[in-house]
This record gives structure tokens, sequence and C-alpha cells, in this order.
């Protein structure tokens, strides 16, 4: 594939991102998204067959996350908590991610799978015995503040700096990798 088509891809794919981000899965059209992209609706097609495997595309994300084996025990809670903060501020793939699992359950299993691939792997280090229950949980903590903060906008997640949410929920994260 060419310079020219890569470019198209790219641009294919912010708008498809913004577009399921702003209107969800369901809503979100081939059309809307050509539109938004300023091409044909068959270019779309062309590079990604269908809604799906365009949304698939527009979903891949990877949490980078860090080997927390180097971090002091005491805080492991508020990196991981940065992380995923810096990591939902960055690619705009997980909010749209985020967005589409409530209501579309091909999203919401491409969700479950990134939290299970990878982020399980770094607690089972840290707690092997209970990974599956802990990253349950540290999931339920991020998704919600993901879900408050870049989805719902509500006013006092919103408000909240970065250096507050990480002393808010530091410390749960804390008692949930390592009990």
């Amino acid at each position: 594939m060419g310079a020219k088509a890569d470019q198209t891809k790219s641009v294919i794919l912010t708008a498809a991102r913004e577009r399921f981000a702003e209107s969800g899965y369901e809503a979100a059209t081939i059309r809307a998204i050509a539109a938004d992209a300023h091409i044909d609706p068959s270019m779309v097609m062309r590079y990604f067959g269908n809604k799906e495997q365009l949304f698939a595309a527009a979903a891949e994300f990877d949490l980078r996350f860090p080997d927390l084996s180097g971090v002091p025990r005491a805080g492991l809670g508020a990196a991981m908590v940065s992380h995923f903060l810096t990591r939902w501020e960055e690619d705009d793939a997980l909010v749209v991610l985020l967005r589409s699992a409530t209501t579309n359950t091909e999203a919401a299993q491409r969700m479950k799978d990134i939290f299970t691939a990878q982020l399980m792997p770094s607690i089972a280090k840290l707690a092997p015995d209970d990974a599956p229950r802990r990253t349950g949980l540290i999931a339920t903590q991020m998704l919600g503040m993901a879900l408050s903060r870049y989805v719902l906008k509500l006013p006092p997640v919103v408000a909240m700096s970065r250096e507050e949410l990480i002393d808010w929920l530091g410390p749960t994260l804390q008692r949930y990798a390592l009990g």
C-alpha cells in the first residue's frame, strides 16, 4: 500500500474514531464517517470492508500496561491510576470502545479481551493466586472513572485534577492489586 493509501486510511480511522466516540457504534454510519473524512463512502468500504471491520480497526487499543515489578509496592495503586489516565487521555480509541461497549456486544467483548489479555498478566505477577478477580475489580474502577470523566462528563469528576484522581483512586487500586 502506498503513502496516499496509508494517508487515506488514517483519515478514515480518525473520522471513524470521532464518529464512534460521538455517536456510538449503532448510530454511526459509513456515510457519516465518509462525510466526516471528506471522501466517498465506497473508499471506506474499499479499505475496511464493512462497518464491523472499520470499528475493529478504529477500536484497536494497546493499554501499554507497564511492568510494575520495579514500582515500590506502596506506590502500585497510584502508578496504575496514573498510567490509565495517561492512556485514556492520549488515545481516543479507548473512549470510542467504552462508549460503544455499552450498546454493542462486539465492542463489549473487545473491551473484555483488552483487559484480560493486557492487564491480567501484570496483575498475575503481583498476585498469582487471585489475578482474575483482582483484574476485574481494577477494571471496575478504571472503566467507571473513564465512563464518568470522558463519556458522561460528570462535572465533579471532570473538575478533578489528575493528582486528585490519583489520590482518591490509588488506594483502591492498591487494595485490589495486593489485598
